[in-house]
């Protein structure tokens, strides 16, 4: 029998000198699966544990700062920081609310996790820039309008508000459409604009009505101020007034194009 011919010898050699044919990639084997997957449920569980279960991350002190009149001891005793408990789970939400709620002197807190055993408490305090008397006490009024503290003692430089509202005329009809909150936000935007130098020498901010605040000053002398709108062209207006009459004894702000001074 006739063996292969010249030209189909050369198109084996052809065929066989090609690239071979190219691999399908490796599957990992299921050995490695299993490994890596163990693996993996080994290092959840050890997180778990360690996060919730083990005594390495859990709370074992509170510290507190920015306070300025209310103590340490008062702020730990509110947020009520659950000592013991795992680090992991202190609802850190849970715990801002209800210092806000019970201690309304708190203006914002900040509740953060100090790793591995700490809780702090950030805390600011509101400031109050007037005082409403109650009785033998006052009222601490921030300057946002809010009465959040009432104490046997004046705090030191924070003028009085006096609400001196009429029964009848303007000063009722003012009353009646803007209410006492209003008026109160008022005085307390007044104060809010005072130049510094007047604000530490008032002593009672006066309210007739809506368009009728007055300031008393320390020494006697007093700022007709009128209502709370251009306070910034009024305090301008004021500061000017009181360099060119040092000596005068009553000030009239109310409309600040025109300011005027009388008295000596």
């Amino acid at each position: 029998m006739a063996g292969p011919s010249t030209a189909e010898r050369g198109e084996r050699q052809q065929e066989s000198s090609g690239p071979p044919p190219a691999r399908g990639p490796r599957r990992p084997r299921l050995r490695t699966i299993v490994i890596l997957a163990a693996v993996l449920v080994l290092l959840a569980a050890g997180s778990g544990w360690a996060l919730y279960g083990s005594r390495w991350l859990r709370v074992t002190h509170v510290s507190v700062s920015g306070t300025r009149v209310l103590t340490p001891a008062e702020v730990r005793a509110a947020a009520a920081v659950p000592v013991g408990k795992p680090m992991i789970s202190v609802d850190t939400e849970g715990i801002e609310a209800r210092l806000r709620r019970k201690l309304p002197r708190i203006d914002t807190v900040d509740v953060v996790r100090s790793w591995p055993h700490g809780i702090g408490l950030k805390v600011i305090e509101r400031t109050p820039v007037l005082l409403v008397r109650k009785g033998r006490n006052f009222v601490e009024v921030d300057d946002e309008g809010v009465r959040f503290a009432t104490v046997s003692q004046a705090p030191t430089g924070v003028p009085m508000l006096e609400l001196s509202v009429s029964r009848t005329g303007s000063g009722a009809a003012s009353f009646r459409r803007f209410g006492r909150d209003r008026l109160v936000r008022e005085a307390v935007r007044v104060a809010g604009d005072l130049p510094g130098a007047v604000s530490r020498a008032t002593r009672t901010v006066r309210v007739r009505s809506y368009d009728a605040i007055a300031l008393e000053l320390g020494d006697g002398r007093t700022v007709a101020w009128g209502s709370g709108e251009n306070g910034r062209a009024k305090a301008r207006a004021l500061t000017a007034l009181m360099k060119a009459a040092p000596g005068a004894r009553h000030f009239d702000v109310s409309v600040p194009t025109a300011p005027a001074s009388s008295g000596s």
